[in-house]
């Protein structure tokens, strides 16, 4: 049997499917909710569609330098953005937000719908918080020791965060959120680069892309450098035993790797990383309620049906706040 997972229903054979809490929480604009996060991020991965394959960059400023003219429409100035490279009407568009000390990301997908003067307008199609698993297993809000390592290949390995672009074959992007300690996260082997996935939400968005159409780049980030390595290639999902068995946390194995072919890391400068200014001062306290925040995209979403009406009625903050911190407890890896 192959150890590449090649279709779907391998796919959900390993990792499961997601349940319909996960599901729900996922609505088709941005909401007011939605809209104070973004005002209170100062800095964002930005996933473009491209012919060649996704594209990735980081995007940043002032707390609300992006912004949302109405509840279809995500705003981004030019002059936020690291190359962002051609922008064009219709092409996909996939955007995290990060807000300081928050551990949960904002996530909104769609096209880009225009560019009006100095900045590009996108159509949303999705939008939801996702998970802080993958920044509370970067600390990402802890900046590193000492100068990040100069070398493309050493900066990768020591890389604690990634945002990962994948794209289906309509253009579609989707961009994920990944962490771990520095050199349990993703390693570098020639021109070869291998991720470990640990356990999320099973939305598997990422996964799925990779299936239909394997082109991806990322970006890697170590925590308190102002640098970021770009990679490229061609993906594939793999469950082979000796690969996971490199990025063992706690006597857990990952489930899944992600192989990157054609990788070749690029270190750039990212302005916009020193415009965001993530790490000069300890985090503030959180701008955002992520579990109201899900709350109210629970409530939101216009699934039919019995279960999706119980659910919307049962469903409060606390009990939400309490599931999250039981699940950052017990299922980070």
């Amino acid at each position: 049997m192959s150890e590449t997972i090649s279709s779907i229903a391998q796919l959900e054979a390993c990792i499961g499917v997601a349940g319909l809490p996960v599901k729900m929480k996922i609505i088709d604009h941005l909401d007011a909710a939605a809209a104070g996060w973004i005002a209170a991020s100062p800095v964002a991965f930005l996933g473009l569609a491209a012919e060649d394959g996704p594209r990735v960059c980081v995007a940043g400023g002032p707390a609300g330098f992006a912004s949302v003219p109405d509840a279809a429409t995500l705003r981004v100035p030019l002059a936020a953005m690291d190359a962002p490279g051609s922008l064009q009407p219709g092409q996909g568009a996939g955007v995290l937000f990060l807000i300081p000390g928050v551990g949960e990301t904002l996530r909104a997908n769609g096209r880009v719908k225009a560019l009006a003067g100095d900045a590009v307008l996108i159509t949303v199609e999705e939008c939801f918080v996702h998970c802080a698993k993958a920044l509370l297993r970067s600390d990402f809000w802890s900046p590193a020791p000492g100068p990040a390592p100069a070398d493309p290949a050493a900066f990768v390995d020591a890389a604690r965060f990634l945002a990962l672009a994948t794209m289906d074959q309509d253009g579609r992007i989707d961009i994920s959120p990944k962490g771990d300690p520095a050199g349990l996260l993703i390693r570098m082997d020639g021109a070869r680069a291998t991720l470990a996935e640990r356990p999320g939400n099973r939305l598997a968005f990422g996964y799925r892309n990779m299936i239909e159409q394997p082109k991806v780049a990322a970006l890697a980030v170590i925590p308190g450098a102002l640098s970021v390595v770009a990679l490229s290639g061609q993906a594939h999902l793999t469950t082979d035993e000796a690969v996971r068995a490199a990025f063992v946390v706690d006597e857990k194995t990952p489930i899944l790797a992600t192989v990157i072919e054609g990788a070749a890391p690029a270190l750039n400068t990212s302005p916009a990383l020193e415009r965001a200014g993530l790490w000069l001062a300890p985090p503030p306290a959180p701008a955002v309620d992520p579990a109201a925040t899900l709350v109210a995209h629970l409530k939101l979403n216009k699934s039919r049906g019995a279960a999706a009406t119980l659910l919307r009625l049962a469903t409060n903050r606390g009990l939400v706040a309490k599931g999250l911190e039981s699940n950052y407890k017990t299922g980070l890896y």
